[in-house]
């Protein structure tokens, strides 16, 4: 009659593969110290000629204990310096443009840094000001399908 826990170093092995494959599909490090856990604790005591159930109890353990320690220290490390990217009409707060239709009053056309144009209207602080077509302007805030713009100091690089 055959042991079949002499054999089970093999089902360490694979078990370690699936978790390292599903980790690389999911990158979150969950299944990376799920498969670094059943390395050591499960297939390092099965080399050592532990019980199988020692070695089931050893994998989870260092599992867990992997998952709650070294886990959050990645995912720190991994996500350290990430800020949200801007979109949609947040990204174009601040974009510069210039006037491609003279302001007739407070409204006319600009056309912005990434190529749209778009209706605009001067911000009220600047609404007594004109603007002609080519002056340089920065979009202070979005209000429905119109940009609000100011004029670009000249101070500022282009």
């Amino acid at each position: 009659m055959v042991d079949l826990t002499q054999y089970l170093w093999i089902v360490w092995l694979v078990f370690v593969v699936v978790c390292v494959i599903i980790e690389v599909l999911t990158l979150e490090f969950t299944f990376m110290m799920v498969a670094a856990g059943s390395l050591i604790g499960g297939l390092g005591t099965n080399l050592l000629g532990a019980e199988w159930w020692v070695q089931i109890l050893a994998a989870a353990v260092i599992s867990g204990l992997l998952l709650f320690t070294i886990r959050p220290m990645l995912l720190k490390l991994l996500h350290r310096g990430d800020e949200p990217a801007l979109t949609n009409v947040d990204a174009l707060r601040g974009m510069a443009g210039r006037v491609t239709t003279g302001f007739s009053e407070t409204t006319g056309f600009v056309k912005l840094a990434n190529g749209e144009t778009w209706t605009a209207r001067l911000a009220p602080e600047h609404e007594t000001l004109t603007l002609a077509e080519g002056d340089r302007v920065v979009v202070t805030r979005i209000d429905g399908a119109t940009a609000e713009v100011a004029p670009r100091e000249r101070s500022e690089t282009p």
